[in-house]
């Protein structure tokens, strides 16, 4: 009896008592990932607060932030450093040319640093927090009118996404988009814990993401909050819970880029990916981490 008593007891014990989250989700088969990736590399940019960074096909890195763009060699060497009248919000490159958000409008920027053109404002009181670019066109986020416009190369707006009864929720803003080489572009919905694909006609063609802490999963408020194309993948960057993982572009996960830092967790990075490596720009400390996998 007093052996069946014990075995009662240690199953009850073991049934009820409080568990650890790690505990809970190893017993359910869910244990956390391990970060797949490290910071090999980090540069402190002194120009100004950093906000945003982009990678050229070539190599060459380009950051930007309050009132100023920068252009790194790929081992983070100065090459050349513009200040602007306006601070840049985000950066894209395509070819030769740098296209640089402010709140209102896109620079155009020479790969040499020098500034050739502006477009817009094409909203009143817009917030373009995004700008993405390939062959064709360029495209940009604006988190105050909630809209993604698609340019023609000669500045003219030739689709929008946003306008009709498919609405983006952007409860802050962050709010951005990945434009693909074949004319498909994901946006993230973040008051929807989401990614959305759509042709730059306008036709949502597929959905993927869910709230919660999976790595699958978009947990807290207005994430993703940074997304960028790597290998014909997915990198998403979210706050809250501050990490970057993989995810292909079905929104299957992949792996995680970090999850365990020491970054701010409301303050998430900005992303670009090109060759190896795995870039983001970090406003808290305006520093560039290079990612390389392990």
């Amino acid at each position: 009896m007093i052996i069946i008593a014990f075995v009662v007891f240690m199953v009850i014990d073991f049934t009820f008592s409080p568990d650890s989250p790690q505990t809970k989700a190893d017993r359910a088969g869910l244990a956390k990932p391990e970060d797949r990736w490290g910071v090999s590399e980090t540069y402190l940019c002194s120009e100004g607060s950093l906000k945003a960074v982009a990678v050229s096909s070539t190599g060459d890195l380009f950051i930007g932030g309050e009132s100023f763009i920068t252009c790194l060699t790929n081992d983070l060497s100065p090459k050349w450093s513009i200040t602007t009248d306006k601070p840049v919000t985000a950066l894209s490159v395509s070819n030769q040319t740098i296209y640089a958000s402010t709140q209102e409008t896109i620079l155009l920027v020479s790969t040499e640093g020098r500034i050739t053109g502006e477009w817009g404002p094409y909203e009143s009181n817009s917030l373009i927090t995004s700008v993405s670019s390939n062959d064709e066109f360029v495209a940009f986020a604006d988190a105050t009118n909630k809209r993604v416009f698609v340019l023609r190369k000669d500045g003219e707006v030739a689709h929008m996404m946003g306008h009709t009864e498919r609405k983006f929720i952007i409860p802050s803003p962050y709010f951005d988009i990945a434009l693909t080489e074949n004319n498909m572009l994901y946006a993230a919905n973040p008051g929807m814990h989401r990614v959305e694909e759509w042709t730059l006609d306008g036709k949502q063609t597929n959905t993927f993401g869910i709230a919660g802490l999976a790595p699958e999963a978009f947990c807290g408020c207005c994430n993703p909050s940074h997304l960028t194309l790597y290998n014909n993948r997915l990198v998403t960057a979210e706050k809250g819970l501050n990490r970057i993982k993989i995810m292909d572009n079905a929104g299957e996960f992949i792996e995680l880029v970090s999850s365990e830092n020491s970054f701010i967790p409301s303050i998430p990075l900005d992303i670009a990916a090109g060759g190896d490596k795995i870039y983001g720009a970090n406003p808290a400390d305006s520093r560039l981490y290079v990612f390389t996998r392990r």
